[in-house]
């Protein structure tokens, strides 16, 4: 769990630096040349104006349209992270078991733990890196819709709601649901106690508090609604909380 903190952490830090690592300044249009923003950042610009247009130049709507078209490609990666999440939540009982079956902390013990772990993975049809995998999908994706908002000269002069969407939220209203809406997701795919993930759950909305201060708004409600949408895929698909059933814990009192 501590390396997935770590995995985790490092990519949102990847993604901050390479947000510096391009030319962020220079307008996104069809003659961009590039892969990178022929084939990623372009086409997101293009549907973001195309939606606008379809609804009077409203861009705080489009980017909400955009945002849930995004997540419904992404759909299907979606909900196999959150089955595998369901799955690892089901075998902690065994899993806990083999913990304590092995506690020793001698490399000897613990190469045998890390052995039986994997046994009983397989045995199960359980892969506990499946999770990652949108993840690694959807950084691409967010960096490029971040170009996309940050180069797309149509973008920063419209306002939405209360606020101009090339600019940060004034008020902060955006930032704090970003990180609210952050923890809720985080804490409905939470399936174990440990407390490394104890952290995440708590580090991991900080984090996108602080960046959608400085942000401009319009990213911000991208991350707003992309949480909303995963908030209510994980209700309908595992219930309100994907590890409410905790492993059960070992209790020495008598039977009454």
């Amino acid at each position: 769990m501590l390396k997935k903190f770590g995995l985790a952490a490092m990519l949102i830090g990847l993604l901050v630096v390479m947000t510096g690592c391009f030319n962020i300044e220079e307008p996104i249009t069809r003659d961009s040349e590039g892969i990178w923003n022929s084939y990623f950042v372009y086409p997101l610009s293009w549907l973001i104006i195309y939606v606008a247009e379809l609804f009077n130049e409203n861009y705080g709507l489009a980017i909400i349209i955009v945002t849930i078209l995004i997540r419904l490609v992404l759909l299907p990666l979606m909900i196999k992270q959150t089955k595998s999440a369901k799955a690892m939540q089901a075998i902690q009982p065994e899993m806990a078991k083999l913990r304590e079956k092995y506690s020793a902390k001698d490399q000897k013990t613990q190469q045998q733990l890390q052995k039986e772990m994997m046994e009983m993975f397989q045995t199960k049809g359980v892969n506990p890196l499946a999770g990652c995998l949108p993840l690694f999908v959807q950084m691409p994706i967010l960096l490029a819709f971040y170009h996309a908002i940050m180069r797309t000269d149509e973008i920063g002069g419209h306002n939405f709601l209360w606020f101009a969407l090339g600019e940060p939220d004034p008020i902060f209203v955006l930032p704090i649901v970003a990180g609210i809406t952050t923890f809720i997701q985080q804490k409905m795919m939470m399936v174990t106690d440990n407390p490394q993930m104890k952290v995440l759950l708590y580090v991991m909305p900080i984090m996108i508090f602080v960046f959608a201060i400085f942000f401009p708004t319009a990213l911000t409600l991208y991350w707003v609604v992309g949480n909303i949408f995963m908030i209510t895929q994980t209700y309908f698909i595992t219930g309100p909380n994907v590890g409410k059933d905790k492993v059960p814990k070992e209790t020495g009192g008598k039977k009454k």
